[in-house]
């Protein structure tokens, strides 16, 4: 039942990106954070879950290095989901095209779900630039409390 679900919402691709906004909601907070406070680091390790930076052992910085990677595996997990669901959809409509070359509502369906397939794979470039950005301002200006491992793993 869930997997079902998780299927249908590649199908709305503006309900697919509203979810990955929200899911994109902590690092927004903490590069907005790290651009407007100084004393920004309480608070983002105060969201991840710490009490102060002095409380950097290691138990709190595996923890904090597993939120916030899980939290960009669990959105690249969704996308590349979706696009292997499109990409399977818009694979049998050519083939579907192929057999009946003449039905324009079918050509209408594939060029929809070819533009969907499109967003997706522009959605996962953009996750990494995101990623990429959150973990250097993340590095810049909390290294000497955490070490966080490579993300592109």
């Amino acid at each position: 039942m869930a997997e079902a679900e998780d299927k249908s919402i590649c199908y709305d691709i503006l309900q697919f990106q509203e979810t990955l906004k929200r899911m994109r909601m902590l690092d927004d907070k903490i590069i907005y954070t790290f651009n407007t406070s100084m004393p920004a680091l309480m608070y983002v390790l105060m969201y991840v879950g710490q009490q102060t930076p002095s409380k950097s052992s290691s138990t709190n910085q595996l923890l904090a290095n597993i939120y916030m990677l899980s939290n960009y595996s669990s959105r690249e997990q969704k996308i590349k989901q979706c696009i292997d669901v499109l990409a399977s959809e818009v694979r049998s409509l050519k083939l579907e095209k192929d057999s009946r070359p003449d039905n324009i509502q079918l050509l209408k369906h594939l060029r929809r779900e070819q533009t969907s397939l499109r967003l997706l794979q522009t959605e996962l470039g953009v996750e990494e630039v995101i990623k990429e950005r959150t973990m250097k301002v993340f590095h810049e200006h909390c290294r000497n409390y955490y070490k966080l491992p490579d993300a592109s793993s």
